[in-house]
């Protein structure tokens, strides 16, 4: 990918931390958010496109993430939405103090971000496109860890994940780079379950097509800096986010949406969730939805996957809301 030289690195002082930042093109500013277990190098193959078209594109690494220091990972309620959000508030703050809305593009914890960030401050947003996880209704009854456990049980990832220290270990004695493409290249659509002890089977990891070598190392490198702990802590502060949204119960998302999945996506068969993207629930929610893609065959990290479905998919969506070709 000869267009990756002409990605520029940047480092900013945002909302108290260093956030590192990739960007290239010139244009309407198009904000790549990244999920677990990922980096801004998710959106490798979507930065290059869109800077051809016309567009800004910037990805930072989150916080806890990759090149972005500062966060406190030892301290999971220093990493909820609200915090996140924050930083990407700051940093569109300063990325563009002129420019009132810019274009959003999620997926994973990235999507969930993007969810919060159009939630809390829709006046930054122009439209978004969002990923594999679709819009989750704040439940005031039941909290989400509870709810998790009582439907997957205590091997599924998100329970997993809860106790400090414990799926770091585990990953420790296997691993970072195995973990890594353990977690990349699943394809399972089913519940994923790390058993206590032994998260993943033994078996060699065959790399698919779309994921190389060099582009594992270039994660497993990061992760080795950093640890998993600063992406662990989003799925630690979930009940914590829960509490904190109260205000938000019943709101809905009212910016421009694309939604994509793909139908092997872990989350697109989730329970109950085909049924609330289809049947009403999401548009329910988020009334300016105007398109569901469903990719078939496709599993969760479809951005790198299908890269040049999913680029025209983005460009195809913004360019409605865009004076760019």
């Amino acid at each position: 990918m000869e267009e990756m030289k002409e990605i520029q690195h940047k480092l900013l002082r945002v909302n108290g931390i260093n956030m590192h930042i990739a960007e290239m093109g010139q244009g309407p500013i198009v904000l790549f958010l990244h999920g677990f277990p990922e980096l801004w190098y998710s959106w490798r193959y979507q930065m290059p496109f869109m800077a051809g078209h016309g567009y800004r594109a910037v990805a930072p690494d989150l916080r806890g993430f990759g090149d972005t220091t500062g966060a406190l990972n030892d301290d999971f309620t220093k990493f909820t939405t609200l915090h996140v959000v924050g930083d990407i508030v700051e940093l569109l703050n300063i990325l563009s103090p002129d420019q009132e809305k810019v274009f959003v593009v999620g997926h994973d914890w990235g999507a969930m971000i993007a969810w919060a960030l159009c939630l809390y401050r829709p006046d930054k947003v122009k439209a978004l496109v969002n990923m594999s996880v679709p819009f989750t209704p704040r439940n005031p009854i039941v909290r989400p860890i509870a709810r998790l456990r009582a439907t997957y049980g205590d091997e599924y990832y998100i329970i997993r994940f809860q106790e400090p220290g414990e799926i770091e270990e585990e990953f420790a004695q296997i691993g970072t780079k195995t973990v890594l493409e353990k977690l990349l290249t699943n394809r399972n659509p089913e519940p994923l379950k790390l058993p206590k002890g032994k998260p993943f089977d033994k078996s060699p990891v065959k790399l698919p097509p779309w994921l190389t070598e060099k582009e594992v190392d270039y994660y497993a490198t990061k992760y080795e800096q950093t640890g998993f702990t600063g992406g662990l802590n989003y799925y630690r502060a979930l009940d914590l986010n829960w509490e904190l949204t109260a205000p938000w119960t019943g709101a809905k998302i009212k910016v421009p949406v694309k939604f994509i999945v793909g139908d092997l996506d872990i989350t697109y068969n989730a329970a109950g969730v085909e049924d609330y993207i289809h049947k009403g629930g999401l548009k329910k929610d988020v009334p300016l939805l105007e398109d569901v893609v469903i990719l078939k065959g496709v599993a969760h990290f479809l951005q790198q996957e299908k890269p040049d479905e999913v680029n025209k998919h983005i460009h195809a969506f913004l360019q409605g809301f865009s004076s760019s070709d």
